[in-house]
């Protein structure tokens, strides 16, 4: 019998463990439709649908010169699609500097009311949020009794949704509402930030079914870390002394925390493999975003014009695959049996669309760097209501690693406050959450 080269096992070992991780895991779970990787796939594949046919579609009309050749009815649609105006002003300031120019000149209280205006409605919409969150993904619905397990929803591409139509809908009333800079980027554009916003809120709603929401908010919050690496690998970026030690403090308490907490909630080492996993997908999405946002700035627009853009495709992905995969009729279903979940469901898009409104204004009104201390707050804030709310255990080491994140945080927004921001940074990233 033919012995196989010892070069080989190694390679087969790689193609055994997903599948060995995969099938340990359906035996947690009901069946394999709801395994994350396989979902993942599922929907990506929903995602291309939409996307190879308007990747060919534009490709045509660009060899085609079909702008200098164009006209009649889709004339204008087909110019606002795929070409725009292609009319790189630069940065639209937004109004940032004009708005914290009036309010260093308006009276002391007036501006103390907007900062606790700003302050109250941040917490409240991203704390709120993150309860919920925590609540339509790790409970169930529809227990009659303590010893009825009840129904619990399973596909956070509805919450996504869910989410992204209320935000499309805040944003585009405001851009009639208010006035705004002619637009001059081309639409297909925004669907690169778009496709990475989705998949980044689908790990942020997918990881809680295997980890704790203690664990997530501090690896969201450590993040830093892998992005100075990137930086450092690829754009051969440098750093200053601080940033190096406040990523090796963050990681120093990230460690604290999870080699002391325990695991109760969680006991399954695949359970936690699939966490960490699937976190990394969404600090690898939220990066693509953050940095493609960046980039279609360079167009003059607005940030709620962004907010429009990005939710706009974000609407046209989601409920295309969901009607795909005939899981769009099941969530309204489900939503009709169990109305505790339409309410959070709702509840949670509301908070979500009017925490972004509330992050423009915030950076529009006091900065980037007070707006950062805020939210860093509410991160620490929404740990200590997660544990309160749904008993998650925190030893002193792990409650002593908390705190090195958080102080390792605050330094980094002290140290570049110091420094003189660039318009650029200033400005807003939307669809944090």
């Amino acid at each position: 019998m033919p012995s196989f080269p010892w070069r080989v096992w190694p390679a087969l070992g790689l193609l055994w463990f997903p599948a060995a991780v995969a099938a340990e895991e359906v035996s947690l779970l009901d069946s394999w439709s709801d395994v994350w990787l396989f979902r993942f796939l599922v929907n990506m594949l929903g995602y291309a649908t939409i996307v190879v046919p308007g990747y060919f579609l534009i490709r045509y009309f660009k060899r085609s010169n079909y702008i200098e050749r164009g006209s009649g009815v889709c004339y204008p649609l087909v110019k606002t699609c795929v070409y725009g105006s292609e009319d790189k002003t630069g940065l639209l300031d937004d109004g940032s500097s004009t708005n914290r120019n009036e309010a260093d000149s308006g009276s002391s209280v007036k501006q103390a009311v907007k900062l606790i205006f700003c302050a109250a409605g941040l917490q409240a919409s991203y704390l709120t949020w993150g309860v919920l969150q925590e609540r339509v993904m790790t409970r169930s619905y529809g227990a009659a009794t303590p010893e009825d397990e009840g129904e619990r929803f399973k596909d956070s591409q509805f919450l996504v949704f869910m989410n992204r139509i209320l935000a499309l809908t805040v944003s585009g009333i405001c851009c009639l509402v208010f006035k705004h800079p002619r637009h001059g980027a081309p639409m297909y554009k925004y669907s690169f930030a778009s496709l990475s916003n989705i998949l980044s809120s689908w790990c942020q709603y997918e990881a809680l079914k295997y980890i704790s929401f203690p664990t997530q908010v501090l690896a969201k919050a450590s993040k830093v870390i892998p992005v100075m690496l990137m930086g450092k690998l690829v754009s051969r970026k440098t750093y200053e002394y601080w940033e190096y030690f406040t990523a090796a403090l963050i990681s120093v308490g990230v460690s604290m925390f999870l080699l002391s907490s325990a695991a109760a909630k969680h006991p399954s080492t695949v359970t936690t493999f699939s966490g960490v996993v699937i976190l990394a997908g969404y600090i690898v999405f939220d990066s693509f975003t953050s940095n493609w946002q960046d980039n279609l700035f360079k167009y003059k627009m607005s940030s709620v014009q962004m907010m429009f853009g990005v939710n706009l495709f974000s609407c046209l992905f989601t409920v295309g695959s969901l009607l795909e995969q005939g899981a769009f009729f099941d969530s309204l279903a489900f939503m009709a049996r169990h109305s505790e979940f339409a309410f959070h469901a709702v509840l949670l898009s509301v908070c979500s669309a009017c925490g972004q409104l509330f992050i423009f204004y915030t950076i529009g009104q006091f900065g980037a760097a007070v707006f950062t201390i805020i939210m860093t707050l509410r991160q620490a804030i929404a740990i200590l209501l997660s544990c309160f709310l749904y008993g998650h255990a925190i030893t002193v080491v792990g409650g002593f690693g908390v705190a090195v994140v958080f102080l390792a945080l605050f330094l980094r927004v002290y140290a570049r406050s110091r420094k003189k921001p660039s318009r650029l940074s200033a400005l807003p990233h939307v669809q944090k959450v």
